[in-house]
């Protein structure tokens, strides 16, 4: 008599596993990364490693939130290997979830992110949903999620702790750079990263006298012309229709001159 089907059983290997160690990127390259914003950053990264805007800041957002990734992939609604991340992840680890952006059960309420602040966890990226968000502000711990439900999680697995992941659109392997703050979340590859901080640096210090020239008002939009005349963009002046034209669009039509290119010179202010 057939009973329990073997496909309903766990199979040992891919889909079932934990890496307990992995790489991860000097402290200093951790810290300079730190000092930046997750824009700035982006810039640099060709905007092509930010992830989905819908995983955002739930808590902690008055500080930024830097350090390698400790990777985790859930079955939707299932957190057996989040529990399992609090042994394996370091002090200063990111934990990285990958629960599929399922918006039916979270995968870490405030008991999980209890444990992981104790244990020096760095804070938690999502793309998922959580829970107990109230008690999670109280503990001034990072979190960013998708939202929050207050359905609870299975713990039965599958799923897989430090292996390639993807969190909201953006592949995230263990030992990459996750930097997240109020506007957003980056990863940053760990292969990449010091030559990353040096350029950041530098283009941090070739636009200061910029920057300063624009907080003080002292800007020209010159460049535009320029971009807009490249480009071969019309700048079309006219007389304004009369009110008879306008009621007629018929006659509004035929209102107006040959489009041209004219830039106006900008004074700088």
């Amino acid at each position: 008599m057939a009973n329990k089907p073997r496909s309903a059983e766990m199979h040992p290997g891919p889909g079932f596993r934990v890496r307990m160690n992995f790489e991860r990127p000097p402290a200093d390259v951790v810290a300079g990364l730190r000092e930046f914003a997750t824009p700035d950053i982006s810039d640099l990264l060709n905007r092509l490693y930010a992830v989905n805007p819908e995983v955002r800041c739930l808590t902690g957002g008055e500080r930024p939130l830097c350090g390698p990734a400790c990777t985790v992939k859930c079955f939707p609604g299932d957190n057996l290997m989040v529990h399992k991340s609090l042994d394996v992840a370091e002090p200063g680890d990111v934990v990285v979830v990958d629960a599929g952006g399922s918006t039916m059960n979270a995968v870490l309420g405030d008991l999980i992110s209890t444990k992981a602040k104790h244990r020096g966890i760095a804070g938690f990226i999502v793309d998922g949903l959580v829970r107990d968000l109230p008690d999670i502000l109280g503990l001034d711990f990072p979190v960013f999620a998708r939202g929050t439900t207050p359905i609870g999680p299975l713990h039965r697995g599958p799923g897989e702790i430090n292996f390639p992941i993807c969190c909201g659109g953006v592949v995230v392997n263990p030992g990459d750079l996750t930097v997240a703050d109020a506007a957003g979340v980056v990863v940053v590859p760990r292969e990449i990263a010091a030559d990353l901080l040096a350029r950041l640096r530098a283009h941090r210090d070739a636009n200061h006298e910029y920057l300063e020239s624009v907080r003080k008002g002292v800007f020209s939009n010159a460049w535009v012309d320029r971009a807009l005349e490249a480009h071969g963009c019309p700048l079309i002046r006219g007389p304004l229709p009369s009110a008879a034209a306008a009621a007629d669009p018929g006659a509004a039509a035929v209102v107006g001159t040959e489009p041209t290119f004219a830039p106006t010179p900008l004074p700088v202010a």
